[in-house]
């Protein structure tokens, strides 16, 4: 273990919830490199946001909320998110001295007979007292599983594909999700495509009114109570309800929201139903989420029966080393900022010995 270095915290991923956390650990005295290090396997600053689609302004983001000891000001809402944010978390990083090492992979955490925890990367090994996981979900896309998906022969590709609408021209178009990505990809698409059809799973909820804080303290009470019990988090738009606002509003009074339910299966040239529904298509295009990028942690068998890991606030039952941030109820921007908070104040109890109350 000579190579292995040692620190009393490490964070993995430099999102809004590891740079939250990142803070809130330099602020109460940790030193960075000394005794905790940042980890992120991204190229740059700007987490998930950096590999978000040009057509995602700015004035498009659903719900971004600053991160803790700066504001995000004086932003053009006609500019890319991926830029705007990206550069705000450069900023973040440098004002604060986090040293966040990138692009740094980490392949597996594992128990050490010592009760230290040791963190397998591509830049070596890490030995740690405690662990902030912060990782997010953009690197595990949910392609929902349909009879017939292989025999399609056009062309089939992920929100996480998606590099904008001008790739469509001139095609049918499926968009399969009813989530803020979806209705996004869908209005987007539709003035080049030849044609677009909307299909969820579920009917879609569309919410009047501001997303004020008691909205969010109700969506995130909904979702706390699933990780809770052990289940796997549900997303908070999907308890929240999409947000109405003008484009949303144009596209259900010219039908280009129209919505149809799930389809049964796919053929070689479109997507059918038991009724004998059918539509014809060159592209469906999966919005359909993304679930918590937690591989590496599975030599700590964290998950329980119920298929999530069961958490006491934001960390796990199981091992109070362990902290999800980003995950279930703080996978929210402003939620993730709190969680941040929260993980560093138990594992600075955990550190100094303290119980830490449940």
């Amino acid at each position: 273990m000579n190579n292995t270095r040692e620190v009393e915290v490490v964070v993995i991923g430099a999102g809004q919830a590891g740079l939250s956390s990142a803070y809130h650990l330099r602020r109460t005295g940790f030193e960075p490199d000394r005794d905790f290090v940042v980890l992120d396997h991204a190229p740059g600053p700007g987490g998930a946001w950096q590999f978000r689609w040009p057509s995602l302004t700015y004035g498009k983001v659903h719900g971004m909320h600053s991160l803790p000891g700066m504001e995000l000001t004086d932003t053009d809402p006609a500019r890319p998110s991926a830029e705007v944010i990206a550069e705000y978390f450069d900023t973040y990083e440098r004002a604060f001295d986090l040293r966040v090492r990138r692009p740094v992979d980490v392949r597996a955490v594992r128990d050490r007979e010592d009760d230290r925890l040791l963190v397998e990367a591509s830049d070596g090994t890490w030995s740690t007292r405690a662990l902030i996981n912060a990782t997010g979900t953009w690197d595990r896309p949910f392609w929902p599983r349909c009879p017939g998906q292989e025999t399609f022969r056009g062309r089939q590709l992920h929100t996480v594909q998606y590099a904008g609408p001008e790739e469509f021209a001139g095609q049918r178009v499926v968009v399969v999700g009813g989530g803020a990505s979806g209705t996004q990809h869908l209005l987007e698409i539709a003035p080049y495509a030849a044609a677009t059809t909307w299909v969820t799973r579920r009917p879609p909820v569309f919410r009047e009114g501001p997303f004020d804080e008691n909205v969010g303290r109700s969506a995130v009470a909904l979702v706390e109570e699933r990780v809770r019990q052990g289940l796997p988090p549900r997303s908070v738009v999907s308890v929240t309800g999409l947000p109405l606002n003008d484009a949303i509003r144009q596209g259900l009074r010219d039908g280009g929201l129209d919505r149809l339910p799930m389809f049964d299966r796919i053929t070689p040239v479109g997507v059918e139903w038991e009724d004998g529904r059918r539509v014809d298509t060159d592209v469906i295009l999966w919005a359909t989420g993304f679930r918590a990028a937690l591989d590496h942690l599975v030599p700590l068998r964290l998950r329980g029966p119920g298929g999530g890991i069961r958490m006491e606030g934001t960390r796990t039952a199981a091992d109070p080393r362990i902290h999800l941030v980003g995950y279930g109820p703080s996978a929210s921007t402003i939620g993730a900022n709190r969680a941040g908070r929260a993980a560093v104040r138990e594992t600075r109890r955990l550190l100094a010995e303290e119980p830490v109350a449940a």
